[in-house]
């Protein structure tokens, strides 16, 4: 369990483009509190997922092209979501700075490794290897009407996450199923690895997690 006798970690979200608008606040040392309205129903159940299982309050409000197509909004909650634990982590004074978390979802089993580490690193989401080789990430989608988010939507937002945050992200399909099964393993686990890696180390307090005493 995180350390939350320290003041908390925390920022607001604020982004304006032709595109988007967003504004929001991030709270690292939370409870998983998630208030999420971003337009695309899809994220916002990843999103509250993500919270809750990282123990990170989020609120976030959103408006977005969505009548061009949801690629701007996604993109640009990414990039907040990502300058905002950038921004509450500061020197990163303290943390664990590793976290992994294996997640099953009913037939899915997703598995996340990071390294909270000032440098960007993703090689997309990996499946295990079948005979024809990896899909299409764009062919796998929802199968529900009206909704359209696709595996290709949550890898562009996991690996936007990450260069924003400045971390290594390794995202492992362990068993496949259905789109919202493989993505919901996925967000959790990312959850519960950033919330491992974020914690601070009593051991370790006062220190920057690495050697080179800079990330």
């Amino acid at each position: 369990m995180a350390n939350r006798s320290r003041k908390k970690r925390k920022t607001k979200i604020n982004r304006k483009t032709t595109e988007t608008k967003i504004s929001g606040e991030l709270v690292v040392d939370g409870e998983g509190k998630a208030d999420i309205k971003t337009g695309i129903g899809f994220l916002d159940h990843m999103l509250t997922l993500f919270a809750f299982h990282g123990l990170f309050d989020l609120k976030l409000r959103v408006k977005g092209d969505l009548d061009v197509d949801m690629h701007h909004t996604n993109e640009d909650v990414a990039i907040c979501l990502g300058e905002a634990f950038k921004k509450a982590l500061g020197a990163c004074m303290g943390i664990r700075r590793f976290g992994s978390s294996e997640v099953p979802m009913d037939a899915a089993r997703a598995k996340v490794a990071i390294d909270i580490s000032n440098r960007f690193a993703y090689e997309g989401i990996k499946f295990p290897t079948y005979s024809g080789g990896p899909p299409n990430l764009s062919d796998i989608r929802s199968n529900k009407p009206g909704e359209n988010y696709s595996m290709e939507d949550g890898n562009d937002f996991l690996k936007t996450f990450a260069q924003k945050l400045g971390m290594n992200l390794h995202v492992d399909i362990l068993s496949r199923s259905d789109m919202h099964h493989m993505l919901e393993a996925i967000f959790k686990a990312l959850g519960i690895a950033l919330d491992r890696a974020t914690e601070i180390d009593p051991r370790r307090k006062k220190a920057i997690p690495s050697t080179k005493g800079v990330l």
